[in-house]
């Protein structure tokens, strides 16, 4: 019988191998400063290291390959690329579901022991690490939300103001400004010299802002024009440039999730459950997940279902929609149809290829 020395190369491969594979570094981030703990064997922490945001890069590069875990919190998937292209496995946990295993006070020390104790829970899945052009994708809907909120306060505040003075604007966010400028050039409108250059400003302030978000929109269309799964998705009721652009923003490939239904609740769009025993308890949707993409979908489906109202023929979808409108309230009927269409869009990513009505 002839016997097989290993080679030094291999024993080392070996030995490499198996430190990828049983030492764990859990990286609390932080702005400044980190806190790093690592463990080489279950339920231990062997050491413990703070580093400054400069040193984090070059510790880890000194370290041999391993599994590194952090929370897929800010900056999280920046460091995630990082950490990989160095040569280590990253794998990033979801916030909400490390922070039981916190144990004690609320520290930096403790809350890296605590992704160290949630990574051996493989219930708990992990997060995707985003790409560039996802995050870059996900720049452009925040920034235009942003705005949109900005929009929407100074034409509330000019509204107000104005009432003071006994002017009221017809609803409608398009008559603010033209209103306000006809008012401030007329000679019979009892408004102060001060309150006139204001109402100037902010009428300026609010076309800058329609600028804005005009220019956020071109640059979602030029990004949907050139993604495949996003030009897909468009051809889905209730999905158009702003949900679809999200999806691969935030949510990335639906097809990753075992199931539709998987990815309906990774939305929130599922129903809350409390059972117990022979009694099965169905409540209001459980609203987990992106809150963003899980409203986008609901206001797509409530124009889907408002326009098929209009409709003289429907197709299968929408028939079902009203169907199911016409026993129940609206708005479950709304919630129910965001979530056949977050399923249509989990089918669209798996099988690549377009939504045909029927």
């Amino acid at each position: 019988m002839a016997f097989c020395i290993p080679s030094a190369t291999s024993v080392a491969a070996n030995r490499e191998e198996t430190q990828v594979e049983h030492t764990l570094l859990a990286v609390d981030l932080a702005k400044d400063v980190f806190e790093v703990a690592v463990s080489r064997q279950a339920g231990s922490v062997d050491a413990s290291h703070r580093l400054k945001r400069e040193r984090l890069v070059g510790f880890f590069m000194e370290q041999p390959a391993a599994t590194v875990v952090m929370e897929a919190c800010g900056s999280a998937h920046h460091w995630a690329r990082r950490l990989t292209q160095i040569g280590h496995r990253v794998k990033l946990l979801p916030p909400g579901l490390v922070r039981p295993y916190r144990r004690g006070n609320k520290t930096d020390r403790a809350d890296a022991k605590a992704l160290l104790e949630a990574f051996r829970n493989q219930d708990i899945r992990e997060v995707p690490v985003k790409t560039v052009a996802q995050q870059a994708v996900g720049v452009v809907h925040r920034l235009r939300s942003t705005w949109l909120e900005a929009r929407t306060a100074r034409l509330n505040t000019v509204r107000g103001l104005l009432r003071e003075h006994g002017l009221f604007i017809p609803p409608g966010a398009e008559r603010v400004v033209p209103q306000v400028r006809s008012w401030i050039a007329a000679d019979d409108v009892a408004l102060a010299a001060p309150v006139r250059a204001m109402l100037a400003s902010a009428c300026d302030e609010i076309l800058d802002l329609e600028r804005r978000i005009a220019e956020a929109g071109r640059q979602l269309e030029a990004i949907a024009a050139q993604t495949p799964g996003v030009r897909l998705w468009i051809t889905i009721p209730g999905i158009g440039l702003l949900c679809s652009t999200a999806l691969f923003a935030f949510v990335g490939d639906p097809g990753r999730f075992r199931s539709a239904r998987h990815f309906a609740s990774y939305l929130g769009l599922t129903p809350r459950e409390r059972s117990s025993g022979n009694r099965r308890r169905l409540g209001r949707i459980s609203k987990r997940g992106d809150a963003y993409v899980r409203h986008l979908l609901i206001h797509g489906a409530r124009a889907v279902l408002g326009a098929a109202r209009r409709a003289r023929q429907c197709d299968r979808l929408r028939t079902w929609a009203l169907d199911l409108a016409a026993r129940t309230h609206f708005n479950h009927a709304t919630c129910a149809l965001a979530n056949k269409i977050a399923r249509i869009a989990w089918a669209v990513s798996r099988q690549q290829r377009e939504f045909v009505a029927i």
